[in-house]
């Protein structure tokens, strides 16, 4: 598993580190792991380090200062290596002797810009990761530059301009090609928007005393979500594993109901009820599903619920099964139709799963308030509803309602954005739920599945919601393969 921590966390885990290595210690390990990060892109953009082109970017802080001393390992490689200073009074002045000793030059920013043209390696060490408010002015024309050269771009712990606690970008910023990260991912560096500007990133261990218990994010992996996933044992039938129920679908939109049983039908219940007007086009598609049209109260036993996807004006389907004393997701237009006060006065776990316009319409802010601040507004909602939210999107999130790291969604392909997809991701989960995973976890390891199964569905190129259900199965067994050690 991964885990991001706030900038607090990182710096008191910085003093404490510092305060039992020499003085310099700490700045030359995250110096050393940037300087091979940058020998390696080198490696591939000039063919060797050796008479490599590379432009320090340098500002005041101690990522200035990280700059400078990988640029002197770089120089003393054979690189040219130019800082330029975008406070030259407040430079790290250590860094920038051992710059030139090592063989490095200094430059005004008159003539960064020409530098940067010709360069084969662009190192970002204006802001580091206290950053806020997005780049100062006298650096914007730099990061301009570095995105119009030919030049790979390498951010030193965190693209400058964007926040590193929220992900947030307000204003001008750096966009790298890697960012080096020390000690810690951060938040920014998971989370959309920022997370678009940090490129591929890399993770330099420096050390750092860092409890899991203090992490604000986690993004599971393969074997996180293997050990989450329910397997049958040999006295398992059906019901054992679970029964999933789904109330979905309407007579304008049967094809949300076929779609949600079909991620419910692969997601590791035993069976599958179905209730509502799609019944017919469930059961054509889908024959085992077991099928009532007598509503959700007299379905028969089921372990929890779905609800939402599809149904249209039916607020008395969502209103029934609010009252269900089962763990219940709530998707689509059941996020529009549930009484916030029923949602907040059950006792059993619910999951709910809005995409961005439709947690902006619940938290009653604009959609491009929801985009700019996920991490945010995942929260506010699971705090405003009791609720467990997952907030689908760039970067889906997980927001537990008993507070804690919020969970973030490693897999997933922009060829997702397809109608009828978030159905799928509905009962894919609710099947986990009913097979008695928590609703934070049925929500992390349905997003990491289903995710999953759109990058295996797409293969590049676009993809329809049922090819993402039919690849959920090969998605499974591709995580469950690490548990094996296939």
């Amino acid at each position: 598993m991964r885990t991001a921590y706030s900038v607090e966390t990182v710096r008191n885990a910085e003093r404490e580190l510092m305060a039992r290595l020499p003085e310099g210690a700490l700045m030359q390990r995250a110096a050393a792991g940037l300087a091979a990060a940058c020998a390696q892109v080198l490696g591939r953009v000039a063919g060797r380090v050796y008479g490599g082109r590379v432009v320090l970017l340098v500002g005041s802080g101690d990522n200035g200062g990280d700059a400078l001393y990988a640029g002197a390992r770089l120089a003393r490689r054979g690189a040219g290596v130019t800082a330029v200073p975008l406070s030259p009074d407040r430079v790290h002045g250590a860094g920038l002797a051992a710059l030139r000793r090592a063989g490095g030059r200094v430059a005004g920013s008159d003539g960064a810009r020409e530098l940067i043209e010709r360069a084969d390696l662009v190192v970002d060490g204006i802001v580091g990761i206290g950053g806020k408010g997005g780049l100062r002015e006298a650096a914007v024309p730099l990061a301009q530059a570095a995105a119009r050269s030919r030049a790979s771009v390498v951010a030193v712990d965190l693209p400058s301009g964007v926040d590193a606690d929220t992900g947030q970008v307000h204003g001008a910023a750096v966009r790298a090609d890697l960012t080096v990260t020390f000690g810690a991912h951060k938040p920014g560096l998971l989370i959309d928007p920022a997370r678009e500007y940090a490129g591929s990133v890399r993770l330099v261990d420096i050390g750092l005393p860092l409890p899991d218990e203090a992490a604000e994010l986690e993004a599971l992996q393969h074997a996180d979500v293997a050990r989450l996933l329910p397997v049958p044992g040999v006295e398992s039938d059906k019901y054992r594993r679970g029964v999933v129920g789904i109330a979905a679908g309407s007579a304008r939109y049967p094809g949300a109901a076929v779609l949600a049983v079909a991620g419910a039908l692969r997601g590791g219940a035993g069976a599958v009820r179905y209730v509502g007007p799609a019944g017919d086009a469930v059961i054509a598609r889908y024959p085992e599903t077991l099928v009532s049209d007598r509503g959700p109260g007299r379905a028969g036993r089921v372990q929890a619920w779905v609800v939402g996807p599809g149904a249209g004006d039916d607020a008395g389907t969502v209103a029934e099964v609010l009252a269900a004393e089962v763990p219940v997701l709530i998707d689509a237009d059941g996020l529009r139709l549930a009484d916030a006060a029923a949602v907040r006065a059950r006792t059993a776990p619910t999951l709910m799963t809005p995409h961005a316009g439709e947690a902006a319409a619940l938290l009653g802010v604009g959609r491009e308030e929801v985009e700019g601040a996920r991490l945010a507004s995942a929260r506010e909602l699971a705090g405003r509803y009791g609720a467990t939210v997952l907030l689908k999107g760039s970067t889906t999130v997980v927001a537990g309602a008993e507070g804690g790291p919020v969970r973030v969604n490693s897999t997933g392909t922009s060829w997702l954005a397809t109608a009828g997809s978030g159905d799928v991701l509905s009962g894919l989960a609710g099947s986990l739920l009913a097979a008695g995973l928590s609703a934070r976890d049925a929500g992390s390891a349905g997003a990491y599945l289903h995710g999953l199964a759109g990058r295996f569905a797409a293969q590049g190129a676009p993809v329809g919601a049922h090819e993402v259900a039919e690849a959920v199965g090969r998605a499974w067994r591709d995580v469950r393969a690490v548990q094996r050690g296939v």
